[in-house]
């Protein structure tokens, strides 16, 4: 098997370590790797299939020889992605810069795989809300091409790095303590709390993370005309990102239908007995790679019955990251596209 080389850019944070641990349990072909990320991290060891790295400080000559670039996220891509490029690497890049540029593909490889064809050196990672919601409803818009979305995410404080983590951990302990509680990385105080502002407000009193949603699942659906409305909700959960989802299709989706297509579909887990109280929850879909779907029912407000209610449960760590990122890998060396 051709092997090649692999550098990670921001090897360091909580979707850098995510993307090398999928690396090794996916057994993808490494011949060379090279971890990357800022001066401050520069020095520290790394352990990977039990030979230790070295990290060191992302500079443009860091991507000579690579193969593929893999980005974590944050502002190295815009920095260095075109510097990866120039020197011959394919990127793929977890950050927001590039997902919504004409000329660069937001893939999805359970959703629009053949879009990796038409990249002219760096494909976009959707946002991990997003790619949850369009594993789960690519599917059913295949079956019965859907008109309008509405979600309300339920987000984990995992999403927003590992100083998030540390920052609900500690709130925790000084509430519990009757201690006052400072918040630094979330507007408000996140243990036993809600926020409803994830990312800045963009107009119509949006947020970014809203207008991803809305923006990246008509990209990958390649149909600019669906509807679509999303609340953005941090929750005071450590990983894993839930999603109470309705849709209204152009063709009559049964319940029952709509179970049978997930169940047949990629990279889904169907969860869904009411009877036995078997749903999606992010407690049991933490460190797995698949999006689970359950509670799916009609939507009775809907008047011609063409609606549907899903709540979908992922890791946005793997799936909605560092696993996807990796399958895109794997899909550019199936199609010989490196």
């Amino acid at each position: 098997m051709k092997r090649y080389n692999v550098a990670i850019v921001g090897a360091t944070g909580a979707v850098g370590q995510e993307i090398l641990k999928i690396l090794a349990n996916r057994n993808f072909p490494v011949q060379e790797l090279k971890l990357l990320a800022t001066e401050r991290s520069h020095g520290k060891k790394v352990l990977f299939q039990g030979k230790e790295y070295l990290v060191e400080a992302t500079v443009p000559e860091s991507f000579e020889d690579m193969n593929i670039v893999l980005f974590a996220g944050g502002s190295a891509s815009k920095e260095f992605a075109h510097e990866a490029v120039k020197r011959g690497a394919v990127v793929i890049d977890n950050s927001s810069s590039f997902r919504m540029d004409p000329k660069v593909p937001l893939v999805v490889p359970e959703v629009n795989p053949e879009d990796v064809r038409w990249h002219q050196g760096i494909i976009a990672n959707p946002n991990c809300s997003t790619i949850q919601m369009v594993v789960a409803l690519k599917p059913l818009h295949d079956a019965a091409k859907i008109k309008r979305i509405v979600v309300s995410t339920y987000q984990a404080v995992s999403g927003a790095g590992k100083e998030a983590i540390d920052e609900l951990a500690e709130q925790v302990k000084q509430v519990m303590s009757e201690k006052d509680v400072k918040p630094e990385i979330f507007p408000y105080q996140i243990a036993f709390n809600l926020i409803p502002h994830i990312d800045v407000f963009v107009e119509g009193d949006y947020t970014k993370e809203e207008m991803k949603m809305v923006n990246e699942t008509r990209k990958m659906f390649h149909d600019g005309d669906i509807a679509i409305s999303a609340t953005t909700v941090r929750v005071p959960v450590f990983r894993s990102h839930s999603e109470a989802v309705n849709i209204e299709t152009e063709k009559n989706l049964s319940p029952e239908e709509a179970k049978e297509i997930l169940k047949g579909a990629p990279g889904i887990i169907v969860v869904d007995d009411p009877a036995t109280k078997q749903y999606p929850m992010p407690l049991y879909a933490s460190d797995t790679d698949e999006v689970y779907v359950g509670r799916i029912r009609r939507d009775i407000s809907c008047p011609n019955g063409n609606g549907l209610v899903l709540w979908v449960v992922a890791d946005q760590l793997r799936k909605g990251a560092a696993t996807n990122a990796v399958q895109i890998a794997e899909l550019l060396i199936k199609d010989n596209l490196i």
